[in-house]
Protein backbone atom coordinates (compact mmCIF):
# COMPACT_ATOMS: atom_id res chain seq x y z
CA UNK A 1 0.00 0.00 0.00
CA UNK A 2 1.37 3.67 -0.62
CA UNK A 3 1.60 6.04 2.04
CA UNK A 4 -1.03 8.09 1.14
CA UNK A 5 -3.29 5.84 1.13
CA UNK A 6 -2.41 4.84 4.41
CA UNK A 7 -2.89 8.26 5.95
CA UNK A 8 -6.42 9.78 7.18
CA UNK A 9 -7.49 13.03 5.80
CA UNK A 10 -6.91 14.30 9.66
CA UNK A 11 -3.52 12.74 9.74
CA UNK A 12 -2.64 14.17 5.81
CA UNK A 13 -3.79 17.99 7.80
CA UNK A 14 -1.92 17.51 10.22
CA UNK A 15 0.87 16.94 7.30
CA UNK A 16 0.08 20.34 5.86
CA UNK A 17 -0.30 22.28 9.20
CA UNK A 18 3.75 21.07 9.79
CA UNK A 19 4.82 22.38 6.37
CA UNK A 20 3.37 25.65 6.91
CA UNK A 21 4.13 26.16 10.29
CA UNK A 22 8.09 24.47 10.24
CA UNK A 23 11.21 27.03 9.23
CA UNK A 24 14.35 26.46 7.88
CA UNK A 25 15.45 26.70 11.61
CA UNK A 26 12.78 25.39 13.27
CA UNK A 27 10.13 22.38 13.32
CA UNK A 28 6.43 23.02 14.05
CA UNK A 29 5.34 22.76 17.99
CA UNK A 30 2.80 20.56 18.81
CA UNK A 31 0.85 23.03 20.09
CA UNK A 32 0.74 25.03 16.62
CA UNK A 33 -0.03 21.72 15.18
CA UNK A 34 -3.09 21.58 17.26
CA UNK A 35 -4.30 24.88 17.00
CA UNK A 36 -4.19 24.61 13.34
CA UNK A 37 -6.36 21.52 13.32
CA UNK A 38 -8.55 22.63 15.86
CA UNK A 39 -7.86 19.68 18.37
CA UNK A 40 -6.22 19.10 21.71
CA UNK A 41 -2.42 19.12 21.84
CA UNK A 42 -2.85 14.82 22.74
CA UNK A 43 -4.79 14.64 19.74
CA UNK A 44 -2.78 15.91 17.28
CA UNK A 45 0.14 14.34 18.92
CA UNK A 46 -1.85 10.88 18.10
CA UNK A 47 -1.80 12.21 14.62
CA UNK A 48 1.96 12.89 14.87
CA UNK A 49 3.09 9.86 16.47
CA UNK A 50 1.44 8.13 13.72
CA UNK A 51 3.12 10.33 10.73
CA UNK A 52 6.06 9.74 12.72
CA UNK A 53 5.83 5.72 12.62
CA UNK A 54 5.11 6.08 8.64
CA UNK A 55 8.67 8.31 8.52
CA UNK A 56 7.00 11.10 7.15
CA UNK A 57 7.57 12.91 10.05
CA UNK A 58 10.59 13.25 12.62
CA UNK A 59 9.90 14.68 16.08
CA UNK A 60 12.78 16.65 17.82
CA UNK A 61 12.79 18.19 21.33
CA UNK A 62 9.11 18.79 20.59
CA UNK A 63 8.80 20.26 16.98
CA UNK A 64 7.80 17.92 14.27
CA UNK A 65 9.87 18.32 10.98
CA UNK A 66 8.32 16.60 7.19
CA UNK A 67 10.77 14.12 5.97
CA UNK A 68 11.55 13.96 2.03
CA UNK A 69 8.98 10.77 2.34
CA UNK A 70 6.64 13.01 3.99
CA UNK A 71 7.29 15.93 1.15
CA UNK A 72 6.96 13.81 -1.21
CA UNK A 73 3.89 12.30 0.18
CA UNK A 74 2.17 15.95 0.15
CA UNK A 75 3.39 16.48 -3.69
CA UNK A 76 1.58 13.09 -4.39
CA UNK A 77 -1.25 14.47 -2.51
CA UNK A 78 -1.53 17.45 -4.57
CA UNK A 79 -1.00 15.44 -8.22
CA UNK A 80 -4.18 13.16 -6.75
CA UNK A 81 -5.98 16.03 -6.00
CA UNK A 82 -5.71 18.15 -8.74
CA UNK A 83 -5.90 15.25 -11.44
CA UNK A 84 -9.13 14.27 -10.06
CA UNK A 85 -10.59 16.99 -10.11
CA UNK A 86 -9.45 17.70 -13.31
CA UNK A 87 -11.26 14.34 -13.98
CA UNK A 88 -14.36 15.40 -12.72
CA UNK A 89 -14.17 18.78 -14.39
CA UNK A 90 -14.52 16.77 -17.99
CA UNK A 91 -16.97 14.99 -16.59
CA UNK A 92 -18.76 18.39 -16.75
CA UNK A 93 -19.03 18.63 -12.66
CA UNK A 94 -20.10 22.00 -11.98
CA UNK A 95 -17.13 24.03 -10.30
CA UNK A 96 -18.70 24.07 -6.98
CA UNK A 97 -18.97 20.28 -6.92
CA UNK A 98 -15.46 19.81 -8.60
CA UNK A 99 -13.33 19.56 -5.10
CA UNK A 100 -16.00 17.90 -3.30
CA UNK A 101 -15.97 15.30 -5.77
CA UNK A 102 -12.22 14.97 -5.72
CA UNK A 103 -12.05 14.35 -2.06
CA UNK A 104 -13.72 11.51 -2.29
CA UNK A 105 -11.18 9.16 -3.78
CA UNK A 106 -8.01 11.37 -3.95
CA UNK A 107 -6.62 9.33 -1.29
CA UNK A 108 -7.88 6.21 -1.86
CA UNK A 109 -6.31 6.06 -5.87
CA UNK A 110 -3.34 4.52 -6.56
CA UNK A 111 -0.69 6.27 -8.45
CA UNK A 112 -1.00 3.68 -11.16
CA UNK A 113 -4.50 4.90 -11.70
CA UNK A 114 -3.79 8.28 -10.95
CA UNK A 115 -0.93 8.09 -14.05
CA UNK A 116 -3.40 6.26 -16.55
CA UNK A 117 -6.35 9.30 -15.59
CA UNK A 118 -3.14 11.79 -16.67
CA UNK A 119 -2.23 10.10 -19.74
CA UNK A 120 -6.02 9.99 -21.00
CA UNK A 121 -5.98 13.76 -20.35
CA UNK A 122 -3.47 14.76 -22.11
CA UNK A 123 -0.96 15.28 -19.19
CA UNK A 124 -3.02 18.42 -17.88
CA UNK A 125 -0.92 21.08 -16.51
CA UNK A 126 -3.07 22.90 -13.95
CA UNK A 127 -6.10 21.84 -12.15
CA UNK A 128 -9.55 23.78 -12.94
CA UNK A 129 -9.02 25.92 -10.24
CA UNK A 130 -5.97 27.25 -12.37
CA UNK A 131 -3.57 25.53 -9.32
CA UNK A 132 -0.47 23.22 -10.97
CA UNK A 133 -0.64 19.82 -11.07
CA UNK A 134 2.95 18.79 -10.45
CA UNK A 135 4.41 15.96 -12.60
CA UNK A 136 4.03 12.84 -12.72
CA UNK A 137 7.31 10.80 -10.70
CA UNK A 138 8.60 9.46 -13.99
CA UNK A 139 8.90 12.81 -15.94
CA UNK A 140 10.28 14.45 -13.23
CA UNK A 141 13.48 11.44 -13.34
CA UNK A 142 13.34 11.56 -17.03
CA UNK A 143 13.10 15.65 -17.59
Amino acid sequence: MEPLQRLTRRQLHAMQAIARLETPERGAPLNHIASALRLTAPSALGHVTTLEALHLVVRHRGKSRLTEKGRGTLVEFQRHHRVTETLFGGLGLAPTEICAAAREIDLVISHHTIEQICRAQNHPTTCPHGEPIPPCPSSRTTG
